[in-house]
This record gives C-alpha cells, structure tokens and sequence, in this order.
C-alpha cells in the first residue's frame, strides 16, 4: 500500500505564489510517476503537471511557465512551485502516484486564489 500527504495549501491573492509539498510512503519501486491534480466541483479532475519516473515532466498548458513541478527521490518527495497564481487556478489539489497499473491518492489540499 502507499500512503501520500500533501501539505501547503492555502489562500493567496492574485498574483501570489504557493508551494505544494506531497510526501509518499509504503511500498514504492524505483519507477514510479508522481504528479498534482486538481478539481474544482462540478467539474473533471484535471492533470496540472506530472514527472515520470526517468524526471521527464509534462505540464497543463494552463499552468506552464507559471508552476515547477520537482521530485526528490531519495526522500519520496514531490512538490509544486506555484508562481503568479491565477483566480481560476483555485481548486482542490491532489498528489497522485502511479505504479505498476494503480493510482494513489493523497486527501487533497485546497487552493484559493482571491482578493
């Protein structure tokens, strides 16, 4: 089983910037992908950047050239700098981590972007 924690959500205005931290733990291999999802209600689940196992990293047209997704190996680590934060970029975020054909998920940290 894995077990991810995200931390660093919060309220922000316009502008600003935020850090998402998720921590994973339990039984991971060497290859993995780790990325952040986000969702607001009523709608889907959308992919906001992801880093593959080999570090190749993909990012949401929305979000690229504002937010640095990074990964730390060695201490099971993926965060999510978040620059120049946008109102529409308010959601709930979640870590997932995929191996081996499963998702996981971690409980979802909200972001709010307001004045």
């Amino acid at each position: 089983q894995v077990q991810l924690v995200e931390s660093g959500g919060g309220l922000v205005q316009p502008g600003g910037s935020l850090r998402l931290s998720c921590a994973a733990s339990g039984s991971i291999r060497s290859i993995y992908a780790m990325g952040w999802y986000r969702q607001v209600p009523g709608n889907q689940r959308e992919q906001v950047a992801i880093v593959g196992g080999d570090g190749a990293t993909n990012y949401a047209d929305s979000v690229k050239g504002r937010f640095t997704i990074a990964r730390d190996n060695a201490k099971k680590l993926v965060d999510l700098q978040m620059n120049n934060l946008k109102p529409e970029d308010t959601a709930v975020y979640s870590c997932n981590l995929y191996q081996f054909g499963t998702d996981y998920w971690g409980q979802g940290t909200q972001v709010t972007v307001s004045s």
